[in-house]
């Protein structure tokens, strides 16, 4: 038994969900895979896998050796490239997280710049706004907005996210244009409500205009946990959103969202790359990073801010 090539196929066994499947992206036969399987665990003297006519599941014993194993296989494939010369190119699969909205608008359109650079990188990338954690769900990294509440996590600051209020013309037509944002709380205007996945509730904006500051929360009917919803959610009409430029800046060209408060200022919104601490810097995944910084630095920079004295 090849131990290296039974430990890959109990991981593409795993992560495949079946052997049929762990087979296909191996390109072996699925007699193969089942008895590189069984062989490890001949040799284990251990049981990996609880085998039902549907699916295969992890055993107690089995988790704990997947864990250690894809951490194994990316290391030797950092080995592999570090020594093999410069013209070898990163490899690998890495697991990330992003934002529905920065996934759809800015890495999307940017991502086959990136395959053509690194072919060999495979992205198994989750879209969504909440909390992930990292460690269980054996997540490489994260990108996210807003400050990092948990400071266990390694992380590196890539963009800082102008914001900007706005409301489609049929809400404006429908209730007419707050002209001072306390209005959004004491009349009839209503907000597009947020919910946060630290906390599950809409949260407060910071806003300021002269020595005027304030923080506005706003009164909703709606409130969503993805930041696609919550742009639809505004452009359909259902009530005022803080938007970062990039997400407004198309809308606002076609003329389906308008700014409100224009002479009020609101503090950018930092983005992190956030990974575990204990997790080694892959060179696939340093080169991710790198890639998204200089991605982020084109659409969203991170503004240097003055040393307080």
């Amino acid at each position: 038994m090849d131990r290296f090539d039974a430990m890959q196929a109990f991981v593409r066994v795993v992560e495949a969900g079946s052997f049929t499947k762990a087979a296909e992206t191996l390109h072996m036969s699925k007699t193969s895979v089942t008895q590189l399987v069984q062989q490890l665990e001949a040799r284990l003297r251990v049981k990996l896998l609880n085998r039902t006519t549907r699916k295969v599941n992890l055993t107690a014993d089995g988790a704990i050796y997947y864990e250690r194993v894809v951490r194994l296989l990316d290391d030797l494939d950092d080995v592999d490239t570090s020594l093999s010369g410069a013209s070898s190119l990163p490899r690998g699969r890495l697991r990330v997280d992003v934002p529905s909205p920065l996934a759809r608008i800015i890495l999307m359109p940017a991502l086959p710049d990136f395959h053509a650079r690194y072919p060999d990188i495979q992205i198994d990338m989750g879209v969504s706004d909440r909390i992930v954690d990292l460690i269980s769900e054996k997540v490489d990294c994260v990108v996210r907005g807003g400050e990092l509440t948990d400071l266990s996590l390694m992380a590196r600051r890539v963009g800082d996210l102008q914001l900007g209020v706005y409301a489609a013309p049929s809400y404006l037509d429908r209730l007419g244009v707050p002209t001072h944002p306390r209005e959004l709380e004491n009349s009839h205007h209503r907000v597009v409500g947020f919910l946060w996945a630290r906390t599950g509730k809409a949260l407060p904006y910071a806003m300021h205009r002269n020595a005027e500051s304030l923080h506005v929360q706003g009164r909703y009917v709606l409130a969503v946990d993805d930041g696609n919803a919550y742009l639809a959610a505004g452009l359909a009409g259902m009530g005022v959103l803080w938007l970062p430029d990039y997400m407004a800046k198309a809308h606002v060209q076609k003329g389906e969202l308008l700014p409100l408060f224009e002479d009020w200022f609101l503090e950018p919104m930092p983005v992190y790359v956030a990974y575990p601490p204990n997790r080694h810097i892959s060179i696939k995944l340093r080169v991710f990073i790198d890639w998204i910084a200089q991605l982020m630095a084109q659409h969203a920079p991170v503004i240097s801010r003055p040393l307080k004295g």
